[in-house]
C-alpha cells in the first residue's frame, strides 16, 4: 500500500471485485479518451483468481480517496524494451478531475518503479487532446518526446498518441 496525501494505492482484494468490475466496465465514465473495449466479468475473475492482476507483464493498483472509495486505477505494464515500463490510469467519476489524485497516483508509482524495481525508463503515452493527462506527465516531471501517428484504436477512430517519458537520473535529480 502506498499512502499519499490524497490517495492510497493498493492492490485489488477479493472484496473489492464487485464494486471494481462494476466501475471498470461502466463505459460512459470511460469518456473520450479510453477505448470501449472490455472483458466480461467473469474473464476479468479468472484473471483475478490467477494473479491478482499482478503479473511479471503488469501491476495493477486502485487508487482510493481518504474516505476509502475506489476513484480509479492505476498500472505499469511491458513497454517496447526491458528497462522500461508504460504507466496508464483511469479516473472513474469525471466530477474529481482536476483535483490531484491522478497526479498523486503517478507519483507514488514513480516512486515505487524506480525504488523498486531497475527500470531506467518510465512512459506515459496519451492522446494529443488529452490535457488532463498532458498536465499529470507535466507535474510529475515527464519530458514529452513526440507523437506517434495513428498509433491507437479508440472507439471507431486511429487516433495520434503523444508520449512522454521520465528517466532514472532525471528522477534522482528531482530527489535532491
Amino acid at each position: 500500500m502506498l499512502k499519499g496525501t490524497l490517495c492510497t494505492i493498493r492492490h485489488l482484494q477479493a472484496a473489492d471485485l464487485n464494486t471494481y468490475l462494476s466501475l471498470v466496465n461502466d463505459l460512459p465514465s470511460r469518456g473520450e479518451f479510453f477505448s470501449m473495449q472490455f472483458k466480461s466479468p467473469e474473464a476479468m475473475r479468472r484473471d483475478f483468481l490467477q494473479s491478482g492482476f499482478v503479473t511479471e507483464d503488469s501491476e495493477l493498483f486502485l487508487i482510493e480517496d481518504k474516505a476509502q472509495h475506489i476513484i480509479g486505477t492505476i498500472t505499469h505494464f511491458k513497454s517496447r524494451t526491458p528497462a522500461s515500463r508504460e504507466i496508464g490510469y483511469r479516473l472513474f467519476d469525471r466530477q474529481r478531475d482536476g483535483q490531484g489524485y491522478i497526479s498523486e497516483a503517478t507519483r507514488l508509482v514513480v516512486d515505487y518503479l524506480f525504488k523498486a524495481y531497475p527500470y531506467h525508463r518510465l512512459e506515459l503515452l496519451m492522446d494529443p487532446q488529452n490535457v488532463g493527462s498532458e498536465r499529470i506527465a507535466q507535474k510529475n516531471g515527464f519530458t514529452e518526446e513526440g507523437l506517434m501517428r495513428q498509433a491507437f484504436f479508440i472507439n471507431g477512430v486511429m487516433r495520434d498518441v503523444k508520449m512522454y517519458s521520465l528517466l532514472r537520473p532525471e528522477w534522482q535529480a528531482r530527489l535532491r
